[in-house]
């Protein structure tokens, strides 16, 4: 479900599950938040680059997940929205560079690992989309952090629509800091990373904290916000709309708002 490689103080993590375009589950949620949790900790790891194996960055929530969730109760709703919610903040928060290495399309929340990168750079023609509304639902988890990464007028706008968006728009509106074609991607990477070796590890540490304490970006803060994003999107799923729009994009029919 995933991979990790080390070498030279640079962690490549690639979600790996090709067959489903790297979806979410618990499971990989799980295994993502203990592997940089621990990678936190890795003084030998200089820097993290965060991408997905095969065409795909990451597809958003697996089908079989959404199955489960979609006849799960409001309280273990809950639950697996705060696991999803501490992965987020533990990439967002991450004690060292983080690299999104965007090499495919990304869906929800796949989004939002690419708005908790430090820097995000991905391949052109590919797409983007914030799709929850056409499910019912809302991008509560990740919303502080695209946010973040969009501003409020960009993110009112793909939050409401779920429009699917290209690389052009998403370098435009800061979800990606470059878009390059795929074979420059890795060129591209190295480039960033011999900029971020010439930095000290502690100084490059209290600059990331510095930029989100002087943006109002706190863990303290985000702890209590995902509690709150939680709630709401567990208290959505299964709602009567919730629930019918789960139920449409599973059953592969239109919602009834449609």
């Amino acid at each position: 479900m995933l991979t990790l490689n080390k070498l030279a103080g640079i962690a490549t993590l690639a979600l790996n599950r090709p067959e489903t375009h790297n979806a979410f589950d618990a499971e990989l949620i799980q295994q993502l938040t203990t592997v940089l949790e621990a990678l936190d900790k890795d003084e030998s790891v200089r820097a993290v680059i965060i991408t997905g194996t095969g065409s795909t960055f990451s597809a958003g929530a697996d089908l079989n997940w959404m199955r489960s969730m979609a006849k799960a109760s409001e309280s273990e709703n809950m639950q697996d929205s705060l696991q999803l919610a501490k992965l987020m903040r533990t990439l967002n928060y991450l004690n060292k560079p983080t690299i999104a290495r965007v090499n495919g399309a990304a869906y929800g929340g796949g989004v939002g690992l690419i708005s908790c990168c430090d820097i995000a750079i991905g391949i052109e023609a590919t797409k983007f989309s914030l799709s929850e509304v056409k499910l019912g639902l809302v991008p509560a988890v990740i919303s502080p952090y695209v946010i973040s990464a969009i501003g409020l007028r960009h993110a009112r706008r793909l939050f409401l629509s779920a429009e699917i968006f290209d690389s052009a728009l998403a370098l435009r509106i800061g979800l990606l800091h470059e878009s390059v074609p795929h074979a420059q991607l890795d060129e591209t990477i190295d480039k960033t990373l011999h900029w971020l070796l010439k930095g000290g590890p502690s100084a490059q540490t209290e600059a990331k904290k510095l930029a989100l304490r002087i943006s109002g970006n706190s863990f303290e803060n985000a702890e209590k916000m995902d509690r709150e994003n939680a709630a709401l999107i567990a208290k959505l799923r299964v709602s009567t709309e919730g629930q019918e729009g789960l139920n449409a994009f599973l059953e592969k029919r239109a919602a009834r708002w449609v």
